[in-house]
């Protein structure tokens, strides 16, 4: 690749002042890679709004570049404007644009998919805000097909979205087949991998059962033989940092780290791999 790849870090708010306290501290380490951006999730139906603004704000105000996620949920598109105000007002310029899912009891009486939240910032804040999309190499839970899961990403990067974010993954195959079938469907936008690293099989396993992300049978069974909390760690660094340095010579754009508020694992596949701006 001519150019170094980018990288993004994702956190989750946290719940409790020791869950803030440990992002604060992962945070402090992660900085030392000087990441383009970092994102804060929202939580289903938005359940994480306000703990997401505050540390959207925080990050902002110490001189962070934040993407805060966001979708409808069961806001109206008031609500959902005036949070964006919010963001803008204090500089953000970039959302992570996903579908809505909408809280128990609620019927579908507002917006919920992404290509009508990514047409509404559309609308109202014109190309002041680089808006990203999520896309599924392993097809989404919830998709019919293939085929169809791409026919609604490519609605969303054409209703304005910028550029695709992936779920997570360790089947390079399932990428690289995903990323010709967008090229044929005729999606421009870059795709960043979504990076996951590897620290506790019992925490990747219900994760992956979530949100439908493969783990390889043969990753599965090493990580289970591992004997120890530090053998296990050290063969899923290996398995990430291998996974990432064949996605680069594929030619990825950069990378979305999904680090679950913690720096170690993220740190050290970004060292081996030269990533971040004190990766080497």
């Amino acid at each position: 690749m001519s150019q170094k790849p980018r990288i993004s870090i994702e956190f989750f708010p946290p719940k409790t002042p020791e869950g803030r306290v440990k992002l604060d501290s992962a945070l402090q380490e992660l900085a030392l890679l000087q990441p383009e951006y970092y994102s804060v999730t929202y939580g289903a139906g938005g359940s994480t709004r306000h703990q997401t603004k505050d540390v959207v704000l925080d990050l902002i105000g110490r001189g962070f570049e934040v993407a805060p996620h966001l979708s409808f949920g069961a806001d109206s598109e008031d609500a959902i404007a005036a949070l964006v105000d919010e963001y803008v007002a204090a500089g953000v310029t970039r959302i992570v644009a996903l579908r809505g899912d909408m809280p128990s009891g609620v019927g579908q009486v507002r917006p919920v998919y992404a290509n009508q939240l990514v047409e509404f910032l559309r609308a109202r804040y014109g190309d002041g805000l680089t808006l990203a999309v999520a896309c599924y190499p392993e097809v989404h839970p919830q998709a019919v097909s293939l085929d169809s899961d791409i026919f609604y990403l490519k609605q969303k990067l054409d209703a304005g979205a910028n550029l695709a974010i992936t779920q997570y993954f360790y089947n390079l195959e399932a990428f690289v087949y995903f990323r010709s079938r967008c090229d044929a469907a005729g999606i421009r936008q870059p795709i960043y991998p979504g990076i996951m690293p590897i620290t506790n099989l019992d925490n990747l396993a219900r994760f992956s059962d979530n949100c439908g992300a493969d783990i390889p049978r043969w990753l599965r069974k090493g990580l289970a033989a591992c004997d120890s909390p530090e053998k296990l760690r050290q063969l899923g660094e290996d398995v990430v940092v291998r996974l990432c340095d064949q996605l680069m010579q594929a030619g990825v754009p950069g990378f979305h780290f999904y680090s679950m508020n913690q720096s170690t694992a993220t740190m050290r596949i970004c060292q081996r791999l030269s990533l971040g701006a004190h990766g080497a």
